[in-house]
């Protein structure tokens, strides 16, 4: 739901200046959203449906009925040597403003959000490109029944955090680096044909409005894009109570504003990239530690009588432990 308004290029203009990675962009108006969308849910990889696919993660989207999820799922790569740079949400100018995913010859910026199976925040860990093949990381990836030949093994550190934006109040923290801002000035192709259907069937399914699934959709990823239904659709998993992501799903679709979002133009086409926006990102207060309990003192008992044996004294009361939080996740739950 973009409108373009060239009119309004003057007053935007100084994003350009604030954005060094946003040099070369167009700005169009897209929707600015007043509440953050909601943690990521956790579910299981469904396997891989054929050689040569890539995992796309799933995410946030915003319609007209509020946020909705998007379900992750494997997709074929528009050409042989593109990879999957992930969409992401960022707070600027007042509101949580969406930057659409993009393929291109390197993972790019996608605000640090750990969306697991490989994109934990940076880069991608879950596969990479060799002599025109793609060769996966087992440690990232679902093969299931299909024989994979180009395949190596290389642990991935998981983060607890499920945090689905960057900056504002409990976002993520991370910056576009030099390499990630390179990225930005690559050919990007932006959703292929399938993830477009793909996102337009989410739209249309009810049961994924966060409104109705707070935040737990029961299709949370499938094997095929568009494919919403059959064994290759696998649901979410409860989410931990300690999420870093302070916002829940909103029981009504919230106020929303016109605000400036920005685009890549791109060799052959025009795609949403991730900038790097700048971010007055206001940090959750700081939980004051528990004071310390001492133990209560117990008064020395008096030497008893030589005949009599001595007395023994009550053992002192022992400080209660501090609340320790829920355990992480598994290693193998991913968003």
């Amino acid at each position: 739901m973009q409108i373009r308004r060239p009119l309004l290029l003057p007053f935007f203009g100084f994003l350009l200046l604030a954005a060094p990675s946003a040099a070369y962009a167009q700005i169009d108006v897209g929707v600015s959203v007043q509440i953050a969308p909601p943690i990521l849910p956790i579910y299981a990889q469904p396997p891989l449906p054929e050689l040569g696919y890539i995992w796309t993660p799933g995410y946030w989207a915003y319609g007209d009925t509020g946020y909705f999820w998007v379900p992750g799922t494997w997709v074929e790569p528009p050409q042989v040597g593109f990879l999957w740079t992930p969409g992401y949400w960022a707070w600027g100018n007042g509101g949580y403003l969406w930057n659409a995913g993009y393929w291109g010859p390197t993972v790019g910026y996608y605000g640090g959000i750990n969306y697991g199976y490989g994109y934990g925040g940076n880069g991608y860990q879950g596969g990479r490109w060799n002599n025109g093949s793609f060769a996966y990381n087992r440690a990232a990836n679902n093969f299931g029944s299909v024989h994979v030949a180009a395949v190596f093994n290389t642990p991935i550190s998981h983060s607890s955090t499920r945090v689905s934006f960057n900056g504002g109040h409990g976002g993520t923290t991370a910056h576009a680096t030099a390499v990630q801002q390179s990225a930005a000035h690559e050919t990007h192709a932006p959703l292929t044909s399938a993830q477009t259907s793909h996102v337009e069937a989410a739209r249309a399914t009810p049961a994924l409005a966060a409104a109705q699934n707070h935040g737990r959709p029961a299709i949370a990823a499938t094997s095929r894009p568009g494919e919403l239904t059959g064994s290759g659709v696998v649901a979410a998993r409860a989410a931990p109570q300690h999420t870093a992501n302070r916002s829940t799903a909103p029981a009504q679709r919230p106020a929303v504003q016109h605000a400036a979002v920005q685009h890549a133009t791109v060799q052959h086409a025009t795609v949403q990239h991730a900038p790097a926006q700048t971010r007055a990102a206001a940090q959750p207060q700081a939980r004051a530690p528990a004071p310390a309990v001492r133990a209560a003192q117990v008064p020395q008992a008096r030497p008893a009588a030589p005949a009599r044996p001595a007395a023994q004294t009550a053992a002192a009361p022992h400080a209660e432990p501090a609340e320790h939080a829920a355990p992480d996740a598994a290693p193998d739950e991913h968003r």
